[in-house]
């Protein structure tokens, strides 16, 4: 992009050209803005500009490390914070960043030096003190974790994680009874931390205690319905309690919320071979050996079951692998030779059975099949094959590490119970719209992209789609373009086009104030544009939201915002621009008018699904239940499928 941006003044009846340096502030700014809206690609573009600008501030180079670990690119992330750090050592927020994306690459060691070094400046900010002890943890110093969960625990008694962390330590070093107390201390200050119940079924689980196993995961499914070890273990509690039903439901809710767990196919492979269920066991073994093609405990239960179901040439292919691995496996030998047996291939059968026939001689055959045992389970790694019908548990039981951070979730981080639909805006990009088959019309818009706008057409959109960075290059050059065009032409009705389309540009790579200086120059020499005061009061409504988030007043701007809403009423009925003025109200509380304007907006158009779920919000929030849960199911009818779960907890 150019180092200046064009700016047209009218002064004294005349047009001048106003030029004024592309300040760097202004482009962290913007990047800030697009990292808010959670385009990471886009923010890190602009980083990139202030970097090239301005290489010695700290700030592009943390926020572009905070965009790169929104995209998991945790070493890019760690080299930009690194960088920032150089420039700038004393800032606390710097060192967390660093600190978690060395922790995604498990690099705990430098993690702990980088929280160290934040808690010289913070030494109140517990998050801090919480991850740190977690990497003391992971580095295996059970007694300086120990040391740091003690005191933790002296500033914050009420640090219910801090006590779970503690039993983890505990277990570690193979202390349960210290584990237990800290566990139940840990669920007396936060009885509703799903992770704690799962965490001390863990324990009772290693103890046999199959019934009180049962009941802390119950509560821990309670809490955490989503989390399929939870499902897996309460199983492995069921089956040793005869619960065989409950068993198998276990493990098929465990597999509908993680299709690919190995042992939940595994142990109900194991269960379904049991009860005689043999083609879908056969199907759990066949999902497991795709997963792991040489693992011969599955290989040889599979084998088992195409012998019972006929595939005599499948179960010899399966035993004969096992028996390559395993060559004193003398009951996979009898099973082989059974199968040679029965299609006709005596010359083998009889060489198995020789071997079997010696063996019994030197007194070290087995030949009986043990049944599913509920007093012995086999871990993963054990790879004794004689325990192949043995329930697998994992090696280890580990505890769910929760880093605390406010790099976490979404970039806004707002924690509201009832999120409002977006605006509609006017963009070049073309959205494929939440409502299925809908496609946003307005006779203004389709009059501009007949008249002018053939080449790069407007289309109506709820949100801005993220833009890779190819995408965003060519809206630089497009400005570009334009801006160059601008600065040639001296007549202004030449030049007021160029500005409306280089708005509309600005608005795709979020540089919204650019875009409002733009709109605002244009609407001194079309003062009834409708679609400029609409793109205005959409660009202003997003700073609006940025500013809002760094604590700003912005009551003002709003008021604009609404201004310039009604202006583009005034010259244009559209369904789009009633909708867009009801978020304004909503956002001032002001329910009435909100309801009101999205009634309006459904009356033009009646399939314009945000608008009844808007008002079906706002209903709600004006103590008219009945109304906004009838809106919601409207707008589930339409094709918005998340109004169906605010429904759903209106109507209980």
């Amino acid at each position: 992009m150019d180092a200046c941006i064009v700016g047209i003044t009218m002064l004294n009846g005349q047009w001048s050209m106003c030029y004024a340096q592309f300040k760097t502030d202004r482009l962290v700014m913007i990047g800030r803005s697009a990292l808010y809206f959670e385009d990471y690609v886009l923010s890190i573009q602009y980083f990139n500009q202030a970097i090239s600008a301005k290489p010695y501030l700290y700030e592009p180079w943390f926020y572009r490390g905070v965009a790169k670990y929104y995209l998991d690119d945790y070493a890019g992330a760690e080299a930009d914070c690194s960088e920032a750090i150089k420039r700038n050592p004393y800032v606390v927020g710097m060192y967390e960043l660093r600190g978690l994306c060395r922790i995604r690459q498990k690099k705990y060691a430098d993690a702990i030096r980088d929280y160290n070094q934040a808690l010289r400046y913070d030494p109140e900010n517990q998050s801090l003190w919480h991850n740190r002890a977690l990497c003391h943890i992971q580095e295996k110093d059970y007694d300086a974790a120990l040391l740091e969960l003690d005191t933790i625990l002296t500033r914050w008694s009420k640090h219910a994680p801090a006590y779970a962390m503690q039993a983890e330590v505990y277990l570690l070093q193979e202390d349960t009874t210290k584990a237990i107390a800290a566990l139940d201390k840990s669920l007396e200050v936060d009885p509703y931390d799903g992770n704690l119940w799962g965490q001390r079924a863990v324990i009772s689980l290693s103890r046999k205690e199959w019934k009180e196993s049962e009941e802390y995961l119950s509560k821990a499914i309670h809490l955490q319905p989503k989390q399929a070890t939870n499902y897996i273990n309460r199983a492995l509690a069921r089956f040793n309690q005869n619960n065989l039903r409950g068993t198998m439901a276990d493990y098929d809710t465990a597999l509908d919320l993680d299709p690919n767990n190995f042992l939940g196919h595994y142990n109900r492979g194991l269960l379904r071979a049991q009860v005689g269920d043999d083609n879908r066991a056969i199907i759990d073994f066949d999902f497991v050996l795709n997963l792991e093609p040489n693992n011969l405990m599955a290989l040889f239960n599979r084998a088992l079951l195409l012998e019972n179901t006929g595939n005599l040439r499948g179960a010899i292919r399966d035993y004969s692998k096992v028996i390559e691995e395993f060559p004193n496996f003398w009951f996979g030998l009898q099973h082989r030779a059974s199968c040679y047996r029965r299609i006709g291939m005596t010359k083998q059968a009889e060489q198995d059975e020789f071997r079997i026939l010696k063996a019994q001689m030197d007194k070290r055959y087995l030949g009986r099949q043990p049944r599913l045992s509920k007093e012995q389970m086999r871990k993963r790694s054990d790879l004794d094959i004689e325990k192949y019908n043995q329930l697998t548990v994992a090696d280890e039981q580990e505890m769910e590490h929760e880093y605390q951070s406010d790099y976490r979730g979404k970039v806004q981080n707002r924690k509201v119970a009832l999120d409002y639909l977006p605006m509609y805006v006017l963009s070049y990009e073309h959205e494929q719209n939440q409502v299925k088959q809908y496609v946003a019309f307005d006779r203004q818009v389709d009059a501009y992209n007949a008249k002018g706008g053939r080449q790069r057409p407007l289309y109506i959109i709820s949100s801005n789609p993220a833009l890779d960075e190819q995408d965003t290059k060519k809206y630089f050059t497009y400005i570009d373009t334009l801006s160059r065009q601008i600065d040639r032409e001296h007549q202004i009705q030449r030049i007021a086009p160029l500005l409306f389309k280089r708005a509309m540009a600005y608005t795709v790579i979020q540089n919204f104030d650019a875009a409002i200086e733009d709109l605002s120059t244009y609407l001194q020499t079309d003062s009834v544009s409708s679609l400029a005061y609409w793109q205005r009061a959409a660009c202003q409504s997003k700073l609006n939201d940025f500013n809002a988030s760094q604590g700003t007043d912005v009551r003002m701007k709003t008021a604009n915002v609404l201004s310039d809403l009604t202006e583009a009423i005034r010259y244009n009925e559209s369904a789009y621009l009633y909708y867009n003025r009801g978020n304004v109200y909503v956002q001032r509380n002001d329910y009435a008018h909100a309801i009101e304007d999205y009634s309006h907006a459904i009356a033009l158009d009646g399939n314009l699904a945000e608008a009844y779920y808007n008002r079906g919000l706002a209903r709600i929030a004006n103590k008219q239940q009945l109304e906004g849960v009838s809106d919601l199911s409207k707008a589930g009818e339409l094709g918005l499928y998340t109004a169906y779960s605010i429904i759903k907890k209106y109507q209980k």
